[in-house]
Formats: C-alpha cells, structure tokens, sequence
C-alpha cells in the first residue's frame, strides 16, 4: 500500500518544540531583565503604586532685629477654592450670589475666575486670594449650604513692616519648573519658595528649613490601608540682623518727601549695618500674592523710577565728600604735606576750561582743614592736578573704592568707578585703545569728586569709616547667626600715615563746628562731638545735582556713621542730605 503522509507533518513536533523553547527563553531573559538588571527600578514603581507621601511643607525661619524684633516671618493664608466636579453648572448662579453678598465680593471677578477655572479644566479653582477674619467667619458659619466650596490653607511670607529695609531683607518666589529639575535634589518640592534677593538669598540655605510627612500605604484602589511613619518638618533657623528697628524706621521716614536716595547707619568700629534704607522702594508682601495685578507689577518691575534699584549700592558721582580722597593721595605723595598753604582763587584753568570755586571768590591762603571745613575746590583742584590720577587711584583702593564692598548682599552691588592713566589709556570703557588719551580736565574734575568718578554710598561709608576708627577698612555686614556674624568682620590696617589721617578727621570736625556742617547742631540737645563733609555732586548722566552728606560720632571713639545721600536734589548738600543726618543722630542720642 502506497504512503501518502507529508513529510512536513512529521517535522511538526519538532516546529512546536522550537516555538516553545523560543518562547521560553524569551520569557527567561524578560524576567531576567525585570528581576536582577533592573529590580531596583520596578521595585521603587512598585513602592510608589502602594506608597503615599503626604508632604509637610517647612516652616521658613524669621528675619529679626538685633532686638529680635521681627522683621519677617510665615503666616497661614486662607483661599476660598471651589471644585468644579463637584457643582452643577446650573447651580452656579445660585452660589455665586450667595457668596457675594456673604463676603462682599465683586461678582464680575467671581465670574471670571469661575469660568477660567472651567476653561482649563481645573479640579480646584481659587476664587478668593487670601481671607480676612471676618471672610473667614462668615464662611465657616455658612459652610453647610455651600457644597462643593473649601477653604484651603497656605504658609506664605510675610512682612509685618511691609516696605521697611525692603532691599535688606529680599523676598521670595516659587521655584519654576526649570530651576525643580536641579533643585530637586536638594529636597524642594514643585511650587516650592526660594529666596530671591537680599537676606532671603543670601541665607537661603539656613532659613529654608526641611520637608516633612506621613508615609502611608494604600490598596489597588488608592484607599487608606495603614501609616508607616511620620517625619516632622523641620523649622527654618532664624537670621539675626544687624540693623536697628528704631534707627531703621527713622531712616526710612527721613526719605520720604525725596525723589530717590538712600541712608547707611553704620558702625565705623566693626562695620555692622544699623539701618539701610533706599527710595524709591516696594511691598515685600507683593511677591507673597499668589494673583498679582497688572498696575501693582508694572509699578515694580517697568516703573522708571527702578524701585528695585537698592541705591544704597548703586553707583553716583560723589562730589565733594571725596575730598578726602584727593586730601589723603596729597599727604600720602609727599608733595603736598601737612603744613601745605595754598592759594584759593575765583577759577583755576585746566586745559581748555576755568574750573570755578564755588563761591566764585576763593578763600585766600588756607591749608588742609581750612580747604575741608569751607569745601574748597581750588584748594584740591591744585592737590589733585600736582599728585595725578594714578596717586589719587592708589589711594582710593586703599579705602575700599573700585571694588566690592564685601556686604552680604553683594548681588545688588556696582562696583562703581575711579578713573586711572590705564583706564583712559585702553578706551575709557567705550573707544579704542590709544584714542581716549587722559586730559588735564580729567584730573581737576576727579579731584572734587566728578565726571570720571562714581562710588556706592556703601564705599563711601567704608572709607569715613576708616578715617574715623584711626586707619582700618571694615567689612560692612547685615547679618549674625548662633551670635557670629556671617560675613568677613576682619578688619584690614590700610597702611595710610596716622597722622595724615588725624589730620583730616581734624578738618572734618572743623567742618561741623564752623564749616559747611554747622547746622547738624540746629535743634539737638546733648549731641556728643560730630564730624562729618557736605556735599553737592552734578549728576553725570544729565539729572540734576546730588546732595550728600557723611559723618560719623562721637568725633573720638566714633560709635555711629551716616551716608545721607538725596539723588537728584539740587540745593546743596547742607539743605537736603545734611537734615537727614540729624534727625537720624537725633534718634540715636535719644535712645542711648
């Protein structure tokens, strides 16, 4: 009988094996690949399906006074959110007055932020910011009758004193979602707060505190099944400031009917900030807004009076309170030494232009205290143009000019500008080399303090500092932790002769007793010795004249120093800078 069968049909056995063998070893290496190469990995997927952390937000640490006056703090804020799920459109209408006269809202802003909500598709819609008490209670005896509305709560920043020692003390912002792919790991959470500027920036590190929560277990369904452990946040750690409340307020107030301008109180013995003031200035709890208006934004970052500008460490033409600059480059050089006597005139020419006295008269055969006390400037004019740009330069450096000042909050700081040989030689910063050559009216206006001359009020507080303490330049600080103060507080010796220094504190003594400074007297009883320089700068952008004036007291053994400085205030600095001063000393004398 002939054999019909297919060879095919007796290799299928064979077939099936391989498929089957094929099919196994696939599944061998998957659970290979899932098991051992990359358990980790499926094992924390796993955990995170099952495991729930329900985060503790930090408390932020406070911001005091050297008093412990509190400066800045946390506070809960309560939001009116309403979920969409959970409300029938058609009941909305119903709801939406109700709530409007319950809380005395605007009915058209509801409506928006309702609608917008829908339009997004959000689960939760805030209508209300931040709750009043009287909202608040209103509300929660309502509760009942208004479904689908919550009241949610929030730590956010606050700041008792709103505007006060705004550029000091900084604020704070949520993190954004490029600054969370690294900051992640550093444990901040989505929407986290940041220190942005000032004290919140630069301690970020101490007053962030930690995250905390409950781990808890759920089922399949995402139901509560059991805790696994709680970890309490922790509380940022406080930041003790250097700055005064008492003198802070004062220096704040003095500002108020100028421009723009700025204060420093400072300590000349160790560099410690009693008060830091600049105008125009902001709303700390602006930044705290979780809704910010368009008017209240504008009016800070697009205003051109810049109020963001600390002017405390901004950069101006100092005019005459840089005399001593010159005085000291004179005395240092040996060219013009302490018994120097010259002769004052109406004009001086340098170059193509008379460089007036200010009195268009001069004051006839004076030396160097006489030259301060009446603040001439034909007297420095000749110190200036006989020691050159280079001397005074070098002088300048050595206290503290043309570079940082050290202060904490150094991201606000300009270096400022004091012109040299070098400088004109390689452009002046703008043209090319070798054809911005250094000019004889150069030097006549860098020696009273104009034109290729811009310093901080900052650097301007550490170089009286340095002639008030007998020669060393300090560090100015803001801030202290566990008791030590968190910035450089070594004091560096100068190297200036201490006579020449006696010297100049000698002319600025005489500068309050009978110069230009005689009215920091006016109205002021018990006020231990001052000295102190006037001065009247032309603005070099164009604007009108600056006024400042600076002193420090008691004139021996110096405690407290002031930089009063009124931006564009034309007037002189006796008439607009020099009254500032007093009313802060007034303060001071009266609290000690």
């Amino acid at each position: 009988m002939k054999n019909n069968k297919n060879p095919l049909l007796n290799k299928q056995p064979l077939f099936i094996y391989l498929i089957a063998t094929f099919s196994f070893l696939l599944i061998l290496v998957r659970l290979v690949f899932l098991q051992l190469l990359n358990h980790e990995t499926y094992k924390k997927m796993s955990d995170e399906n099952r495991i729930r952390l329900i985060a503790s937000q930090p408390i932020r640490g406070r911001i005091v006074d050297k008093n412990g006056i509190v400066l800045a703090n946390s506070r809960i804020k309560y939001s009116l959110i309403m979920k969409p799920q959970y409300l029938e459109e058609r009941d909305w209408d119903k709801y939406k007055s109700k709530i409007t006269n319950l809380l005395d809202m605007d009915v058209e802003i509801l409506q928006k932020k309702y609608f917008d909500g829908l339009k997004k598709q959000k689960f939760s819609v805030t209508l209300i910011d931040d709750l009043n008490e009287d909202q608040l209670i209103k509300f929660k005896e309502n509760e009942n009758t208004l479904f689908g509305f919550e009241i949610a709560t929030k730590l956010i920043r606050n700041y008792p004193y709103k505007s006060l020692a705004a550029h000091v003390i900084g604020y704070t912002q949520p993190i954004t979602d490029s600054e969370y792919d690294f900051l992640s790991e550093k444990g901040y959470k989505l929407n986290d707060l940041i220190g942005r500027t000032g004290i919140e920036y630069v301690h970020e590190e101490f007053i962030r505190g930690e995250w905390g929560g409950e781990m808890i277990e759920v089922n399949s369904l995402g139901q509560f099944q059991k805790s696994l452990g709680i970890k309490p946040s922790i509380k940022g750690r406080d930041i003790e400031l250097t700055l005064d409340l008492n003198l802070q307020l004062v220096a704040e107030k003095v500002l108020k009917d100028k421009k723009a301008g700025a204060i420093i109180v400072m300590d000349p013995r160790d560099g410690a900030i009693r008060a830091m003031a600049s105008k125009p200035t902001f709303d700390l709890n602006f930044f705290s807004k979780d809704f910010k208006p368009e008017q209240e934004y504008n009016k800070i970052f697009n205003s051109p009076e810049k109020p963001l500008l600390n002017r405390a460490l901004n950069a101006y033409d100092p005019g005459s309170v840089w005399k001593i600059v010159t005085a000291l480059a004179g005395l240092e050089s040996g060219k013009f030494p302490i018994d120097t006597m010259l002769e004052t005139k109406p004009c001086i020419t340098y170059g193509s232009q008379c460089f007036r006295e200010h009195n268009d008269l001069g004051f006839g055969l004076i030396g160097y205290e006489d030259a301060l006390r009446v603040s001439s400037n034909t007297f420095f004019y000749q110190v200036g143009y006989g020691v050159g740009v280079d001397e005074i330069y070098e002088i300048s450096t050595k206290l503290g000019f043309n570079s940082l000042s050290g202060i904490e909050i150094s991201e606000q700081e300009s270096i400022g500008l004091v012109a040299n040989s070098e400088w004109a030689d390689e452009g002046r910063g703008w043209g090319k080399p070798g054809r911005t050559p250094w000019l004889p009216e150069d030097i006549a206006s860098m020696s009273i303090g104009q034109f290729v001359v811009q310093v901080t009020p900052i650097q301007i507080a550490r170089a009286y500092a340095a002639v008030a303490n007998g020669g060393y330049l300090v560090t100015p600080h803001l801030s202290k932790k566990d008791g030590e103060f968190l910035s450089d507080k070594q004091r560096i010796k100068i190297g200036i002769d201490p006579n020449n220094i006696f010297l100049i504190k000698s002319g600025l003594r005489k500068v309050v007793e009978s110069g230009t400074g005689v009215s920091i007297n006016y109205g002021v009883s018990n006020l231990p010795p001052v000295s102190g320089k006037t001065g009247t700068a032309e603005d070099g952008a164009g604007g009108l004249d600056h006024a400042w004036f600076v002193c420090f007291t008691p004139s021996e053994k110096s405690e407290l120093l002031i930089v009063a400085f009124a931006q564009n205030t034309p007037g002189g600095g006796a008439v607009h800078a020099l009254p500032m001063a007093r009313e802060i000393l007034r303060a001071w004398n009266e609290k000690k």
